[in-house]
């Protein structure tokens, strides 16, 4: 097989190992298949822009995760890239300045130790042989030993490690061959590392199928939570779960894609907001409401919280505001520096939302959501 045929069948395949902001979002899953169709903008930490080439390395895996549509028992073209052709590829992308960087994956095909060889193999390559001082994100495979862990810290700007579900439990009912506390065993390995000043620039990541077994939004939030706070993990990504022919679990419905955002969002408030899992409200069957973002669902069942007055009120209270995030705070902390907001005319043309906030904030010590002349000005 020609190598650009291997490329769009395993570009194809890569869609459904996420972990990266824009491979979450609904154009990325649905982009065509080619490798035009698969280089992806993304943000770093540090807010950088990088484009990345998203690829498996093989999509002839050996396990039979009912999900996935990469298992060994569904029938379709498989595919393997040598290590040697993926750096040919990737270093023919970053010549014509198509791609800065690249997101490395793959099936297990032959055996676990075989496949992180590979990849291994194939970005020690592009570092020590082409001298590419670019971004790379590196997929960990649960059964890596930890002198392959070390390389990958080495090498990688990033690492991922898939959980998939929240508990044993859950992994069981879609991935009957992989076992969760070892994948948490990783985890800890790549703790005691990071003790020890072993850690990736860009950090770990995890991601979670959703909606593909029983679990609830709170037990994958609680214990993303507690990754976040014992484990050093950067990000988590959740996709929503979306039936693939040919699979075990080709008859379940589609997860509906407002549980994904609806993750992200508590996810959002737990990172950059400072929220404590407790605080997140959740319905009767442990999930978060989906109809509503849950910071304005936190705001509703906290009134003696609001309103804040926006021309006082610290930073750290007016991100609690329902449509003002980090971004919009600094602006208004930067525009009443200057000149007392005086009204919610000034507020929209900073930007503000204000839709969103008006009823949960104080203009002057009067409330915008009650002034009938403010109002006339929408």
């Amino acid at each position: 097989m020609h190598i650009s045929d291997k490329i769009e069948i395993l570009a194809e395949s890569a869609k459904f190992d996420l972990c990266g902001s824009f491979l979450c979002s609904q154009e990325a899953i649905k982009r065509k298949p080619s490798i035009s169709g698969w280089i992806y903008p993304t943000v770093l930490p540090d807010g950088k822009t990088v484009r990345l080439l998203k690829i498996l390395l093989s999509n002839d895996c050996i396990h039979n995760c009912y999900y996935c549509a990469n298992r060994a028992n569904r029938p379709f073209q498989r595919v393997t890239l040598t290590a040697d052709e993926l750096v040919r590829l990737f270093l023919e992308l970053h010549r014509k300045n198509l791609v800065d960087g690249l997101f490395l994956s793959s099936a297990i095909t032959k055996s676990p130790k075989y496949t992180m060889e590979q990849m291994l193999k194939s970005v020690e390559i592009l570092r020590e042989v082409h001298n590419f001082k670019g971004y790379i994100h590196l997929k960990i495979l649960p059964e890596s030993s930890l002198d392959y862990i070390e390389t990958a810290i080495k090498y990688a700007d990033r690492i991922s490690i898939n959980l998939e579900a929240p508990s044993e439990k859950y992994l069981k009912e879609i991935a009957p061959e992989k076992n969760f506390n070892f994948l948490l065993q990783k985890l800890e390995t790549l703790k005691e590392l990071y003790k020890k000043g072993l850690r990736t620039k860009a950090g770990i990541t995890t991601q979670f199928v959703v909606g593909a077994s029983q679990e609830r939004d709170k037990e994958i939030l609680n214990l993303t939570f507690n990754l976040y706070k014992n484990y050093h993990l950067s990000r988590a990504y959740f996709s929503a779960f979306q039936p693939i022919p040919l699979t075990p679990l080709s008859d379940l419905p589609p997860t509906s894609t407002w549980r994904e955002v609806r993750l992200y969002e508590a996810d959002f408030l737990i990172r950059k907001y400072g929220f404590d899992i407790e605080e997140l409200v959740f319905n009767e069957n442990g999930n978060l409401p989906p109809d509503e973002d849950p910071k304005t669902v936190w705001a509703k069942n906290h009134p003696e919280f609001f309103p804040i007055e926006i021309n006082s009120a610290p930073y750290d209270k007016l991100i609690r505001i329902p449509g003002i995030g980090p971004a919009f705070a600094s602006r208004i902390i930067k525009a009443r520096r200057e000149n007392k907001i005086k009204d919610l005319k000034e507020l929209k043309k900073i930007g503000i939302p204000i839709e969103k906030c008006k009823n949960f904030i104080l203009i002057n010590g009067k409330s915008p959501s009650s002034s009938k002349n403010q109002l006339t000005l929408f």
